[in-house]
């Protein structure tokens, strides 16, 4: 298959491929879905907490800041002034964005979820405490980036708070500077 990989989901959640073949009778399969291998798949920027989001095509990352250009990287994001960790970049899975928007029957654009990257095919909550890579910029997870009130205000959709819980992306630090670029491969 070459960078894809079949990934098979049970009632219980996903099962390596592997065992798949072992286990494959003793379970009901309710959903077959191909995984792209990690990438990003776009990046977004904003000057101010509540100011426009640009869709940018690359993005020079600043270690120990965040994008230049972006409200986290001139401490002038929401909850910049709090003490606290991951509070340079922010990561949202397109499939919980996707989720999202087919569960509740109301669009959510990757602007509106302003968070700075936007993935396909890697699993954010579990890179909590891990370093990856993204392109060639280390990162460092931190927690999770659960949506707020400040996001119902800005895009007017109260379920953002019970749509995007547990899937509302991943809160990071940067640890080297560097150039991220849409299509970069997430490194785990």
């Amino acid at each position: 298959m070459g960078t894809e990989a079949a990934a098979l989901l049970f009632t219980d959640g996903a099962v390596p491929a592997a065992a798949v073949v072992r286990d494959c009778a003793a379970r009901k399969i309710v959903h077959v879905a191909v995984m792209s291998e990690p990438t990003i798949g776009a990046i977004l920027i904003s000057a101010t907490a509540s100011g426009e989001i640009r869709l940018v095509e690359s993005a020079r990352a600043l270690a120990g800041r965040g994008l230049e250009g972006d409200r986290y990287a001139k401490n002038g994001g929401t909850f910049s002034a709090k003490p606290g960790t991951g509070r340079q970049i922010t990561l949202i899975e397109a499939e919980a964005i996707e989720a999202y928007e087919a569960e509740l029957g109301e669009p959510l654009s990757a602007a509106e979820a302003r968070r700075n990257l936007v993935t396909r095919g890697v699993r954010l909550n579990d890179l909590v405490g891990r370093e990856f890579l993204v392109g060639e910029v280390r990162v460092l997870g931190c927690r999770l980036c659960e949506p707020c009130a400040h996001l119902v205000r800005l895009t007017g959709k109260p379920q953002t708070l019970t749509g995007l819980a547990n899937r509302g992306g991943l809160r990071a630090e940067i640890l080297s500077d560097g150039v991220i670029r849409v299509g970069d491969r997430v490194v785990c």
